[in-house]
């Protein structure tokens, strides 16, 4: 299968790609390498790619000719590529731009293809708001700028797929981490302030926090089983995530526990839209897709600290 990978050298694309090549599968990576992030990082991704001959190719699919730019044979599309998270520096623009725009260029992309992809929407729990505890049938409720404009572009892709014009999915994920975490997550920063004694901001309330806290290649495992259930995820939402809640305070002390350090923290203002709850309802996956995540978060937090110690 040709498959095409947009935000391949981000966090979880980069891991999904080398899982698709892995498998055996042609993997064309794509990412326009925004400065949201070090970009240091996203050509470190981009590096080890390379080492398994995939290729990315620089491309922004908010403004870019994408006929031109991009392969027009392919059987799978796995859309990452977005603006994350909920921060204080981005504007709505840059939400809007990145996970709206980008997104429905790129659905009218695969759609006027000669033989239409298989389209994979990379969503996120924030679609359910505040408290994400539920089932992909209940209506959501974002609470955040991220949260509205990926839950717009989960809809561009399945209303294409309600008009029988474009054959997709979407997958909401829950908090994931490991190895390539963004740096202005969870684990990558208390990580680094564990190692390199700075203070770890936290924000107000956040140390109660529940989360669905879930390693990358356990996410990578629901991902990639769209391939062959495409008559089953057709037209679909599903959850992928652990069922397990941490705390933050519990990701800390477990952090603290791999470092054998005391982390210093710096209590900040709480953040708008921040989720106080998150728990993957995996219950659809796991029927439909035999979806069954088994990493636990200390045996993730150890390879995400590996990987900090040798590359930073």
């Amino acid at each position: 299968m040709k498959i095409l990978v947009t935000g391949a050298a981000g966090f979880i694309g980069s891991h999904t790609s080398e899982r698709l090549k892995e498998i055996g599968h042609e993997v064309i990576g794509v990412d326009n390498f925004s400065p949201y992030y070090d970009i240091a990082l996203k050509n470190l991704n981009a590096k080890a790619l390379s080492e398994k001959n995939i290729k990315i190719l620089k491309v922004d699919l908010r403004s870019d000719d994408l006929t031109e730019k991009l392969p027009n044979d392919l059987d799978y599309i796995f859309h990452f590529a977005a603006h994350p998270g909920i921060s204080n520096m981005s504007t709505f623009e840059d939400y809007f731009s990145n996970n709206i725009l980008a997104t429905q260029r790129l659905v009218e992309f695969a759609e006027n293809l000669p033989k239409k992809p298989f389209f994979v929407n990379i969503a996120t729990s924030s679609i359910y708001g505040l408290e994400a505890t539920f089932p992909e049938s209940v209506p959501p409720k974002p609470a955040s700028w991220y949260g509205v404009t990926k839950l717009a572009a989960e809809q561009l892709v399945l209303a294409k797929s309600r008009e029988n014009k474009l054959k997709g999915a979407s997958f909401r994920l829950f908090s994931v981490y490991g190895p390539r975490e963004r740096p202005d997550k969870l684990y990558t920063r208390l990580i680094d302030c564990g190692l390199n004694n700075k203070p770890f901001p936290l924000f107000e309330g956040s140390e109660k926090h529940l989360r669905s806290f879930t390693y990358v290649q356990d996410i990578v495992d629901g991902i990639v089983s769209a391939i062959g259930n495409e008559t089953v995820c057709d037209g679909e939402i599903f959850n992928l995530g652990t069922e397990t809640e941490s705390t933050t305070t519990q990701g800390i002390k477990t952090v603290e526990e791999i470092l054998q350090k005391k982390i210093v923290t710096e209590n900040k203002p709480p953040r708008a839209g921040d989720q106080s709850r998150t728990k993957a309802n995996i219950d659809k996956a796991r029927k439909l897709l035999n979806y069954n995540p088994q990493t636990t978060l200390k045996e993730g937090l150890i390879a995400q600290t590996e990987w900090f110690k040798n590359n930073f």
